[in-house]
C-alpha cells in the first residue's frame, strides 16, 4: 500500500471537514460547552491544524511533545480555513508522495523518555491524523 492509495478516503473526509469549519461563526469564538473544555475557536484551529500533522508523519520518526507544539491562534472562520486550506494542500502532496515503504516506515510518538506509541507510518497516518480529525470534527458536531 502507498500513500495514493488513501487519496479517495483523504478527500472524502477533508471535504467533510471543511464543510464543518465553514459554519464556525466568529461570534461564537469564545464559547466553551465547559471549564475544562477547549473554545470554539481552539477546538477549530486544532481540527484546521491535524492535516498539518501528515507531514510531520512522513517527514519525521517521532515527535517528542516535551518539546512543544505551537499552535496559531486565528481571529476568525476566514482565517480557520485558510490555516486548514494551508495544511491540506501540504498533506495531499505528503501522502500522494509516499512509497509503500514510507508507509511502512515506523514512527514514535513520545513526551521526554516516556513513549506513547511506535507503529508504521500507514497505522499513524490512518490513527494518529485521520482518526483523530474525525473524532474531533465529531466534536465539533456537538459545539455547533
Amino acid at each position: 500500500m502507498n500513500g495514493a492509495m488513501m487519496i479517495p478516503e483523504f478527500d472524502q473526509e477533508l471535504a467533510n471537514t471543511r464543510k464543518m469549519l465553514e459554519l464556525v461563526p466568529d461570534e461564537h469564538l469564545e464559547f466553551r460547552p465547559h471549564a475544562k473544555s477547549w473554545n470554539l475557536r481552539e477546538l477549530a484551529t486544532h481540527i484546521a491544524n491535524v492535516p498539518g500533522w501528515t507531514s510531520v508523519t512522513f517527514d519525521t520518526s517521532e515527535l517528542d511533545l516535551g518539546q512543544g507544539w505551537e499552535s496559531p491562534t486565528p481571529a476568525n472562520r476566514d482565517e480557520i480555513l485558510a490555516l486548514f486550506d494551508g495544511q491540506l494542500a501540504e498533506a495531499r502532496k505528503k501522502l500522494e508522495g509516499a512509497s509503500g515503504e514510507d508507509m511502512m516506515d515506523t514512527w514514535t510518538l513520545k513526551t521526554g523518555d516516556q513513549v506513547h506509541f511506535t507503529l508504521p507510518k500507514a497505522a499513524v497516518y490512518r490513527s494518529f491524523v485521520m482518526n483523530h480529525l474525525i473524532h474531533h470534527r465529531a466534536q465539533l458536531g456537538v459545539y455547533l
